[in-house]
């Protein structure tokens, strides 16, 4: 049976990878959308389709041999499946978060490149943990109930712009730049974590990690991968990255004017030259961290806040217009791309590993 993907960004592209690695023989049709707009022609050489033409020429029996599987946001899956169906493409499967993980889990398990904590050896010494997860007070409830785990602590992110309370922990209370947080959305948490957390002396900051995740996004870490990190000596967990074509530069784009990327550089070259000298080379890999999600050596992610918030304050300082006279989450995608030149440039000294990022509904 022929398979089509549906969906045609960094999840689908990277379940086409993975695929393709376990499975080269297995014919891939093509990436379905619902309409073309501003998706690429082809992925991997693999043509992008409307769902409605790709259907249309198709025959009866044609149909009932294409297996679709939805490789988009699962938010989005229940329409699609409607979709299909009326097309009359009734074999189909969600590709979910946890199923995405599990095949990323395989997938890089075979390569050197962004391993899964999951192939370390268990550990005896558990790590302190203190996971902040960034909830905002617009935030749409959750369709289902989930128990979180005891080291995940409800942070509410731009508190100073409301008088709603959604978390006992905000960001506005201490050294904060909460009123900061149309531009930089979750960043605004992060920040407050290395100003008011990070920045205490402990008595064994080596046994200590400390990480921000989403109200909808959530590390998925086990009970032996909270006992993988002390004796194995992990720096930093990351979500896999999602893959771009043909680079992460044309990523930006999408969501980034040309001004403030020349903000970003500007900024780089001025406080970091050396990860100014060595962007370009990581612009053009395709692989990308998404979301400003990490769980990091209390050291560890206090030296990345160190060196992130400078370069985004020069950002604000060099854009146009600045950032105080704007509204959008600009900063915040900044931040993706800024953690992933951080952590692509340190591989060599860092022990970074990786697992999956969990989508609420």
């Amino acid at each position: 049976m022929d398979l089509a993907i549906y969906g045609a960004q960094g999840t689908a592209l990277g379940a086409y990878e993975a695929i393709h690695n376990f499975c080269p023989a297995r014919n891939i049709r093509c990436f379905l959308v619902t309409e073309r707009g501003s998706n690429a022609e082809y992925l991997s050489d693999v043509p992008v389709l409307e769902l409605e033409s790709f259907a249309g020429s198709l025959s009866a029996e044609e149909k009932e041999n294409i297996e679709v599987l939805i490789a988009t946001p699962e938010n989005m899956m229940g329409a699609i499946e409607i979709s299909l169906d009326r097309q009359g493409l009734f074999c189909h499967v969600r590709l979910t978060s946890q199923r995405w993980a599990e095949l990323m889990n395989s997938h890089y398990t075979c390569g050197k490149d962004f391993l899964p904590l999951r192939v370390l050896p268990v550990g005896y010494h558990r790590a302190d943990m203190h996971v902040f997860m960034a909830k905002f007070y617009k935030d749409k409830p959750l369709a289902a109930h989930y128990e979180l785990p005891e080291w995940i602590m409800p942070i509410q992110a731009g508190a100073a712009l409301c008088v709603e309370r959604v978390a006992d922990i905000l960001d506005c209370d201490g050294e904060s730049i909460s009123a900061k947080n149309e531009n930089y959305s979750e960043l605004t948490a992060l920040y407050w974590i290395w100003r008011n957390r990070l920045q205490r002396p402990s008595a064994d900051s080596r046994h200590e990690y400390y990480g921000l995740v989403h109200y909808r996004r959530i590390l998925e870490l086990t009970e032996d991968d909270v006992l993988r990190l002390i004796d194995n000596e992990v720096d930093a967990v990351l979500p896999y990255p999602m893959p771009y074509e043909p680079d992460i530069e044309e990523h930006h784009r999408r969501y980034l004017k040309k001004d403030d990327w020349n903000a970003v550089q500007r900024a780089l070259r001025e406080i970091h030259p050396e990860y100014a000298r060595a962007f370009s080379g990581i612009l053009k890999q395709k692989y990308f961290y998404n979301y400003n999600i990490i769980l990091a050596r209390k050291e560890v992610l206090a030296e990345y806040c160190g060196w992130l918030f400078p370069v985004l304050e020069r950002v604000e300082e060099l854009s146009i217009p600045k950032g105080a006279d704007r509204t959008d989450r600009y900063i915040g995608y900044i931040g993706e791309t800024l953690e992933t030149l951080y952590f692509m440039y340190q591989k060599n000294r860092l022990n970074v590993m990786h697992t999956g990022c969990k989508f609420l509904v």
